[in-house]
């Protein structure tokens, strides 16, 4: 069975693997079709487009966005983006990217004032694309003041504790009219991680019509009750199913490319349906 991984991080945004490591991890693992999607950011899309070709892997250009709905904050993907559109694109994540900066300086702000002491330009140096949390939790961890990244997002750095401030975020359906403007596939990622089923649905209702084409029912935090259940919602508002192990590199050690957590399985037919 061909499969493949619609989901992925690298360097430039909070993964650590190169552009160059995902692809060759790709080849090593099997997928067919891998698609490269940093938070807010094309900057390894060129260098893992041509390596993609150069193993003989189906390559997608892509990015999550990170938007707003209803002071939520939900992740959309743009997916087949073409490259005559790669700078439109670049300019939106650039925007994006001003605003998470301020949100990432307040944040080392409220931590110095709770006597952390950590310097944003020196974290700042350490990052090649998009710095976010993963990145001050990484910091908080080399200084000794964390035992583990990976619990700092429940504790210290929760969106409900007092040291998070959130960035100013594009609404979400506007980023879905950005998507098709450029002839981009716009699929919604993960969505039971950020909505109920309810929501889910009442979102559907405005998003679908503005023309979302998909969501991804196959993802590496669901359980097979969720997925069953977003395939048959999938199945009702007639849009197409897309899958991602959202794979972080050693940033997140419990998920694989492709596997995800060991029994993750993408088909290929997502990758051919969605392509346009």
């Amino acid at each position: 069975m061909k499969i493949c991984d619609l989901h992925t991080h690298s360097c430039y945004s909070d993964g650590t693997f190169t552009p160059r490591e995902l692809i060759e991890k790709a080849k090593e693992v099997g997928l067919s079709a891998i698609a490269l999607t940093d938070h807010n950011n094309m900057g390894g899309v060129k260098e893992f487009l041509s390596l993609a070709e150069e193993f003989g892997i189906e390559g997608v250009a892509g990015v999550e966005f990170s938007t707003d709905y209803k002071d939520k904050e939900l992740h959309v993907l743009g997916l087949f983006i073409s490259a005559e559109h790669f700078d439109k694109v670049e300019s939106v994540c650039e925007e994006v990217r001003k605003n998470k900066e301020k949100s990432n300086r307040k944040m080392i702000e409220n931590l110095n004032k709770l006597g952390y002491e950590l310097d944003y330009d020196e974290i700042k140096s350490y990052c090649k694309g998009t710095m976010n949390r993963a990145h001050i939790g990484e910091a908080l961890y080399k200084k000794g003041y964390i035992k583990d990244v990976k619990s700092v997002f429940e504790t210290l750095l929760s969106k409900s504790g007092q040291v998070y401030v959130p960035a100013k975020r594009i609404d979400v359906f506007k980023a879905i009219t950005f998507i098709k403007s450029i002839g981009a596939v716009a699929v919604l990622a993960h969505p039971f991680l950020d909505l109920t089923e309810t929501e889910l649905r009442e979102f559907l209702d405005v998003a679908v019509p503005l023309g979302l084409d998909g969501m991804e029912t196959v993802y590496s935090e669901f359980t097979d009750k969720q997925t069953v259940v977003l395939k048959e919602i999938a199945r009702q508002y007639a849009i197409k199913e897309s899958g991602g192990s959202d794979f972080h590199g050693y940033r997140k050690k419990d998920i694989s490319l492709a596997v995800g957590k060991g029994n993750l399985q993408i088909p290929y037919e997502f990758y051919l349906n969605l392509k346009p």
